[in-house]
């Protein structure tokens, strides 16, 4: 949890960002959140009337400052995407919450922030065909769920075939990398995948889940990136989707290495290399 608040002090201190790049979001309105969660789920995570298995899924002690904090989360990536459509692209310090069902929390995910705000892109008519790029190292289970049977959004997740969920739920595109997968052959799979599914698709939005759960050094991970490995991943994300002028909103997603420095460092390349890009 650390990380949250040392990032942007980072980026600050480094001068990567200014104070005027932040935007501070608050509580959205209640009917985006239930375009994509059930209403009687959400009716209890409000009220804190989770049993004691649905907490327990969560991974979190249930609290109100917990509840709260999902919510904004959530209004962070839905302002962002506005952000997004007049600046080209938008970052959530916080966010990629995908493994968020639409009726259920689980790994301390309790509401699907990209899931949400891209319902939102749609049902505002601000959008008509979204991607969704989890590179998170576990599979983005809540958002596959979720849009199952939505055609207007497709996603695609790549992440560690032996690692969390064990049980998987079907993306419009899986790649599931084998254990100690490492750069070279990590982004040789991703350049070959991500300008065609871009070609395919046709999207006006992309989602980036850009997790740093993919190093080496991860405590969850079970993958073999190095940091320059996931900047080479950022970069080439972030030069791919600007080049075609596809507005793009980044959540930041895991990472668990045990040193706070690594982590740090590595979810600040990817706003160094949005500044660079995009700026």
């Amino acid at each position: 949890m650390e990380k949250y608040e040392l990032l942007p002090q980072q980026l600050l201190h480094e001068g990567t960002c200014s104070e005027e790049n932040f935007f501070e979001p608050q509580f959205p309105d209640e009917k985006y959140i239930l375009a994509i969660h059930d209403r009687d789920y959400f009716r209890r995570l409000k009220n804190l009337e989770l049993d004691r298995k649905e907490v327990r899924k969560s991974g979190f002690p249930l609290s109100q400052v917990l509840v709260d904090r999902e919510q904004i989360i959530a209004d962070g990536t839905i302002k962002g995407v506005h952000y997004a459509l007049e600046n080209g692209i938008a970052m959530n310090i916080a966010g990629g919450t995908h493994h968020a069902y639409s009726d259920h929390a689980e790994a301390f995910c309790l509401l699907n922030d990209q899931a949400i705000a891209a319902q939102y892109l749609i049902d505002q008519s601000l959008a008509k065909k979204v991607l969704i790029v989890d590179l998170d190292v576990h599979q983005g289970n809540g958002t596959a769920e979720i849009f199952q049977k939505n055609d207007q959004v497709f996603t695609f997740s790549m992440h560690g075939k032996s690692n969390y969920p064990f049980k998987k739920e079907r993306s419009d595109l899986d790649i599931a990398l084998p254990d100690q997968t490492g750069d070279e052959e990590y982004l040789k799979i991703l350049k070959a995948t991500l300008p065609k599914l871009i070609e395919q698709q046709q999207p006006d939005f992309i989602f980036y889940l850009c997790g740093v759960d993919i190093l080496a050094t991860d405590k969850l991970g079970r993958l073999g990136c190095s940091v320059q490995g996931c900047k080479e991943r950022d970069r080439f994300v972030l030069q791919t989707i600007h080049d075609r002028n596809i507005p793009l909103q980044c959540s930041m997603g895991g990472g668990y290495s045990q040193d706070i420095k690594i982590i740090i460092d590595a979810h600040a390349n990817t706003y160094r290399l949005a500044q660079q890009i995009y700026f």
